[in-house]
């Protein structure tokens, strides 16, 4: 049977027992290399079912028994548990009698309580009244006997009744009782120095106990403020010796906010009466110091200092915060601050803009300076308003020109101090303005930074650049308004990020918004018809020099030369020097500008070029082989414009090479190349003009054809 126990594992799988049963009976399996025996293993089968019977029954008798002795116990539980109820219910009447008893008994106890509270006041009121008369008539009588008077360790207990004497003495009639008012008077009087002494003696022996109590007494003292006052005095002794008041006060208030309630019953007024004082003297003293210094000598310094002083005292505000000051310490502290600074922020916008506008004006002086460059005034009125309109709708350059020397006349050093100055003044702003100015004020800095950044500027380098640029029959001019383009485009770019990061958090929420964006986009504007002006002029300039090159360079025996067949180059020494220019102008144009203006300025610049080509091969007559270098002139004309990436330029001269190839087709194939699919759609005066440059035009055989 041990054995069939120990066959029995958890958790019991049926399958695995059998296995087990198998492989422990010799010839079960193949354990060793052993024969399986069949019969023998069904022999310990029947033999093992016969044990599991056996112990079946065994423990069914052993499960009928624990039931029986379970059903017992239960029995005997619950008749255990029947009598413990019965003894609860007992035990709460009992508890219930009690407590009614109880209640009973305290109902007469507090009614007798009553009683004898009714007939002890009224005796305790008139012993105390009896000592107060008897205290009265010491003062009467003009000699203080009481040893509370006379005992300077009762001082507490003196003080007590020589309040109440004060109090009762206000009711006396003046004329009768005028000398022992005066007495007690003059004793209050003395009592209130000698508690103020005390609580002072303690505050320096740090005391804090003693200090408690003199407070204490001294509440419902008529000299409790000035109890304040001496501890708000002797707090402050040592305290502000570094260069840092600020840090220093913030300091002292954390120390006290510790201290004051333990000391006196009120410590929010205190505290409150504490950071007052320090404003009011030690703050107001220090700012005044630091400002008034540089107020009318040195307004930069001025500035920076008034922004340093009001973020300090403004921190410090913050940091007081987490104290209890009493229900509105938010407006408490900003009256506080208000006190301070209102004679400085009243006329701060003033200050800043007077500043801002000659710190201004000494940047670009400076700058102009430093290029020995006598800025000429731009002229404004009737004669300037009508030259500016004609240049606008002619484009024509009115009055000299002026050499520049290649001068653009805008430094990034001086946007970038320009930008640098407004933006510390839009700080300031931010800090010091009222909020229902802020919006007004920030305008105001906004317009400075328009006036000398764009128009003081830049404008006046647009309107130096426009007069600086040749006329287009100029020879060998050098055109530098495309690096004043590139300078431009950058400064609009600084001038752009300064009004997204520093102004429109200022007026984002006002109406001076719409106003801003104005200003801005017709001061833009206003300069993009400049550069747009400038550049057609340039672009002119470009083509003039072209003009020049091909005049100076290209022959008229280069399409016709003597002798047709000995011509050794591959294309012209006028195309060579075109082509060298054209590329040279596209790379200056990729670097002075950026995004679509590139592709527009190429554009058109690849169109006048085209133009120019176009017209300028209409001036000549082409024998065969001259016809075949016009072409190979085209080719390398059209692979320069392939350097302008412009789909419409490099079509146009794609157009323009099967156009020169009617100068070399032979005369029976004209019509199948002239209906081809470059020609096809052009209008047909264009191909005859073109077939009209052939030297053998004349020939009755080509006109047959053409016609």
């Amino acid at each position: 049977m041990a054995t069939t126990a120990e066959l029995f594992e958890e958790p019991f799988v049926a399958d695995e027992y059998i296995e087990r049963l198998a492989w422990r009976t010799p010839g079960g399996g193949s354990r060793g290399g052993e024969a399986f025996d069949p019969k023998r293993l069904l022999e310990e089968f029947v033999n093992h079912i016969q044990e599991l019977q056996v112990m079946d029954e065994r423990i069914q008798r052993k499960v009928e028994k624990l039931e029986q002795q379970c059903q017992k116990e239960a029995k005997e539980f619950a008749k255990k548990v029947q009598e413990l109820q019965k003894s609860n219910q007992v035990a709460f009447q009992h508890f219930q009698e009690l407590d009614e008893h109880i209640s009973y008994v305290a109902t007469k106890v507090c009614h007798l309580g009553d009683q004898l509270e009714g007939v002890n006041t009224p005796r305790q009121r008139a012993v105390e009244a009896q000592k107060l008369m008897k205290y009265f008539n010491e003062f009467l009588d003009g000699e203080l006997k009481s040893d509370v008077f006379t005992n300077s360790e009762k001082i507490k207990e003196a003080a007590d009744i020589i309040q109440k004497l004060h109090l009762i003495a206000q009711e006396l009639p003046f004329d009768r009782f005028s000398e022992v008012k005066s007495k007690i008077a003059s004793k209050y009087h003395d009592l209130e120095c000698q508690l103020i002494q005390e609580f002072t003696s303690a505050q320096r022996r740090g005391e804090i106990s003693r200090m408690r109590e003199v407070a204490a007494v001294l509440l419902h003292f008529k000299g409790y403020s000035h109890c304040v006052d001496v501890y708000i005095k002797q707090c402050q002794e040592g305290t502000f010796l570094r260069n840092d008041v600020f840090e220093d006060a913030a300091i002292l208030c954390q120390r006290v906010n510790k201290q004051v309630g333990e000391v006196f019953s009120n410590p929010e007024t205190v505290l409150a009466k504490l950071i007052q004082n320090i404003f009011e003297v030690k703050l107001q003293s220090y700012v005044k110091d630091q400002l008034e210094e540089h107020r009318k000598s040195d307004a930069e310094q001025y500035l920076k200092n008034l922004y340093d002083l009001y973020t300090r005292t403004t921190n410090l505000s913050s940091k007081l915060m987490e104290f209890n000051l009493g229900t509105d310490k938010q407006t408490f502290l900003s009256k506080l601050i208000k006190s301070i600074f209102i004679p400085y922020l009243e006329n701060y916008i003033e200050v800043e803009i007077g500043y801002l506008k000659s710190r201004s004006a000494m940047i670009l002086q400076r700058y102009y300076d430093s290029k020995n460059h006598q800025k000429r005034s731009i002229g404004t009125g009737g004669i300037q308003d009508l030259k500016e309109r004609i240049r606008q709708r002619t484009n024509l350059p009115l009055g000299p020109s002026i050499d520049t020397h290649g001068e653009t006349f805008l430094s990034q050093e001086v946007v970038v101090n320009l930008l640098q100055e407004t933006k510390q003044a839009f700080e300031r702003c931010h800090r010091l303005s009222d909020p229902s100015d802020l919006p007004k004020n920030a305008f105001r800095i906004f317009s400075m930074l328009v006036e000398f950044l764009c128009t003081e500027h830049i404008d006046y380098a647009l309107e130096t650049g426009l007069a600086g640029i040749p006329s287009s029959d100029s020879k060998n001019a050098n055109l530098y308004f495309l690096d004043v383009v590139h300078q431009a485009n950058t400064i609009f770019h600084l001038f752009d990020k300064q009004f997204n990061d520093h102004l429109m958090p200022l007026i984002s929420s006002s109406p001076k918004l719409s106003e801003c964006l104005q200003k801005k986009k017709d001061i833009i504007e206003q300069m993009e018809v400049k550069l747009d002006m400038g550049i057609d002029r340039t672009l002119n300039c470009m083509i003039g020099q072209m003009k020049h090159i091909l005049a100076a360079e290209q022959k008229k025996t280069d399409f016709k030369p003597e002798d047709e067949n000995n011509v050794l180059i591959q294309y012209t020494n006028a195309c060579v020097k075109v082509c060298a220019y054209v590329r040279k102008q596209v790379e200056k144009i990729r670097n002075s500008m950026d995004g679509k203006n590139v592709d527009t300025v190429l554009m058109e610049l690849g169109v006048r070029f085209h133009r120019l080509i176009y017209e300028h091969l209409q001036q000549y007559s082409y024998s065969c082989m001259g016809g075949m270098l016009a072409i190979c002139d085209v080719a390398e004309y059209r692979k320069c414009a392939k350097d302008f990436k412009i789909a419409l330029v490099l079509q146009l001269f794609d157009t323009l090479h099967a156009l020169c190839n009617l100068l070399v087709v032979a005369p029976d194939n004209l019509k199948q190349v002239c209906s081809g699919e470059q020609l096809a759609n052009l209008d047909k005066n264009i191909l005859h003009s073109f077939v009209q440059l052939r030297v053998d035009y004349r020939s009755a055989r080509l006109a047959r054809h053409f016609s």
